[in-house]
């Protein structure tokens, strides 16, 4: 279980990199896309169908694209005079990626207290939520859908102001 919990604080601890202005590069989104592709690896044994597991795994992608979207849309990305694209995770991007990540974290907490796994199994029978590895994979989904997206994000924003001005103005 140490090891779980390094790769959540590694995504969260990713936003302190991002609160200084750095550059971004193509290069610079290997580090998120390789840790959520280990946690994948890790964690993503079996892909649970049955009962309602896939809507457990469609309403924690949503989580997932809406933090991405918001971190990548309030991050600020600006053309240096140098002419490198930098960027810089303002106080709504750092805020929506901290909860996103720390939601699964916490919940990962909560779920190994007594009190959690009781709750937790009333959940899911009520719901129809049908293992452990239901929750797992949804939430490696939520992870991976909230790197994916702002990495999309902030790659799209890269490009157009990479791109030479001739080009951006014709």
């Amino acid at each position: 279980m140490g090891s779980d919990y390094i790769i959540d604080l590694a995504l969260v601890l990713l936003v302190v990199r991002q609160i200084r202005p750095r550059m971004l590069t193509t290069q610079s989104a290997l580090l998120p896309l390789a840790l959520v592709g280990l946690a994948g690896l890790r964690y993503v044994r079996a892909f649970p169908t049955a009962g309602h597991d896939l809507l457990l795994d469609l309403v924690l992608v949503i989580m997932g694209v809406a933090c991405g979207a918001i971190s990548g849309l309030g991050t600020n990305v600006w053309r240096s005079d140098a002419g490198t694209v930098m960027a810089r995770a303002g106080a709504v991007a750092a805020t929506a990626w901290v909860l996103g990540m720390g939601f699964r974290m916490g919940f990962d907490v909560w779920a190994h207290t007594t009190a959690g796994q009781h709750s937790l199994l009333r959940f899911s029978i009520h719901q129809d939520i049908t293992s452990a590895q239901a929750y797992v994979v949804a939430f490696v989904l939520m992870a991976f859908a909230q790197v994916v997206v702002r990495v999309a994000i902030l790659q799209l924003r890269r490009s157009a102001l990479a791109a030479p001005a001739s080009a951006v103005a014709a």
